[in-house]
């Protein structure tokens, strides 16, 4: 059983659903909420309205993602905004050797995944003719690692000796700072020992974009920065969380850096959008994959979901959707305050490395789970397995097909393994991995937790948990700071 869009994009859920599984029965239960949560995305729609939702302070507060796809002038994404960030791409083109990325939460793992899946893992390998003209890329900013913002200073150093030395010409870095505050301990403290030690390099130059909050009446401390240094600016709006920001500025200013297809990535997720607008359980991809995986927890204890793709470009998708779905639903009380502590458990694996790691438990640990994978229906450049060593029967055995061929039967064993022993699984398959699929996939698992979030009565927008550790932080670094000086 599956459910296809005429974009091919698929949804199978034949081991998620049936007997032994999610019944009808279970999604009988819940007909009344997902009628409701239904409405309630209508409403989220036209007025960025969701119940019981408040900012961080306290206040009322719009919810804007769904908003994203749709480029027009007064929206988030318009013409406009396009315009902004060609101007980005025009800029680092042929112009800036190297962008650091620097970010943490959505502002790391967004733009990781849309990285991964553009440039892969050999990006800063290739020469700059390979690379279209387009910068090398390295990610800072999401954790306070002595070592490795070391080791990345020492990369740009030595990166700046070669450039001098050959091409005699000072390294040009930007500088991609993504804090919505401006205060983020993570990300600015990455920035600030950067920024400085390059200022200190008479073979760098150097160049700063900021991606902050854009209200001018109450000026972040990166925003106030970027006005009096003179640093171009792309926008953290209000209503966009950073767990859904990939589709906003905060993702879209790294794809202008790399050349990434930001229309048909926007396009990927209106056209998602359009479809999970449907009525039709069966018809809506976000509404089912959320009452499916919601009764599996609710009904069955299926509480915890391994996002599994078979690629390892994809790895930092299932990271991604680690913080979409853990901040989205990890909730203590529900809209009307009691105690529920509701949340399903995420987890990343990847096919096949993972079957060799994971699936033991998997397969034969508590029946608490469900496997979700991804799978590409065509590889780009897939590699037959050559016939070597003929006289190996064992390896003469594995060759004549290719390698994506080998990889999906791998997967396909991999889910009936598990439905024959009662373990949950789904598979989402997606025609070729592009900006536009891309793009689909990911707003319906954003759409998907905004579903879930009604279903469980719990705000899927706000993350105060967060605030807890950021309240002990702030005094115990200040007294720190005061047992440095002493």
């Amino acid at each position: 059983m599956s459910l296809k869009l005429k974009s091919g994009f698929t949804f199978d859920y034949d081991n998620l659903y049936g007997e032994g599984k999610v019944t009808d029965a279970d999604l009988k239960f819940y007909e009344e909420d997902l009628k409701k949560a239904h409405e309630a995305m209508k409403v989220m729609r036209e007025k960025g309205f969701i119940r019981a939702h408040l900012s961080k302070d306290g206040e009322p507060e719009k919810v804007l993602f769904s908003q994203l796809p749709y480029v027009e002038e007064g929206h988030l994404n318009s013409p406009s905004s396009l315009k902004h960030l060609q101007e980005l791409t025009d800029h680092v083109k042929d112009n800036v050797d190297v962008v650091v990325s620097l970010g943490i939460g959505g502002s790391y793992l967004g733009d990781k995944v849309l990285f991964d899946v553009h440039c892969g893992e050999f990006w800063n390998a290739m020469s700059k003719e390979e690379r279209n003209g387009f910068p090398k890329v390295v990610f800072s900013g999401q954790n306070i690692d002595p070592r490795r913002t070391g080791d990345i200073i020492h990369y740009l150093k030595n990166s700046a000796a070669i450039t001098k030395s050959h091409e005699k010409r000072n390294l040009k870095v930007l500088l991609l700072v993504i804090s919505k505050s401006g205060g983020t301990l993570d990300t600015m403290s990455n920035f600030m020992v950067i920024y400085d030690a390059l200022q200190k390099f008479d073979n760098v130059d150097v160049e700063v974009v900021a991606v902050t909050d854009p209200n001018m009446e109450k000026q972040t401390l990166l925003k106030k920065l970027a006005i009096e240094k003179g640093w171009p600016q792309y926008a953290v709006p209000d209503g966009v969380g950073g767990r859904f920001s990939i589709f906003c500025e905060v993702g879209l200013t790294l794809a202008a850096c790399i050349g990434f297809d930001i229309q048909a990535f926007l396009d990927g997720a209106k056209d998602m959008d359009k479809a999970c607008q449907n009525d039709d359980l069966w018809q809506n991809p976000a509404m089912l994959n959320a009452a499916l995986k919601f009764a599996a927890s609710e009904k069955h204890g299926r509480d915890i979901e391994v996002m599994m793709p078979y690629g390892d470009y994809l790895k930092s998708v299932s990271e991604w959707y680690i913080q979409l779905l853990a901040e989205s639903l990890g909730k203590q009380y529900n809209k009307e305050g009691k105690e529920v502590c509701y949340g399903r458990t995420p987890l990343v694996a990847v096919g096949t490395t993972d079957m060799h790691s994971q699936t033991q438990q998997h397969q034969q640990g508590k029946l608490d789970k469900i496997v979700q994978f991804i799978r590409l229906e065509n590889w780009e450049n897939d590699l037959e397995i050559p016939n070597v060593f003929p006289e190996a029967q064992k390896l003469a055995d594995i060759s004549g097909v290719t390698m994506g061929q080998a990889l999906e039967v791998a997967r396909q064993s991999n889910a009936d393994a598990l439905a024959s022993n009662k373990r949950y699984n789904a598979c989402f398959t997606l025609p070729k991995l592009d900006a536009y699929h891309l793009g689909e996939l990911l707003y319906m698992l954003a759409m998907s937790v905004a579903y879930e979030g009604e279903l469980a009565d719990v705000d899927a927008f706000d993350q105060p948990g967060v605030e807890s550790y950021k309240r002990i932080m702030g005094p115990k670094l200040a007294e720190r700071k005061a047992m440095n000086q002493k």
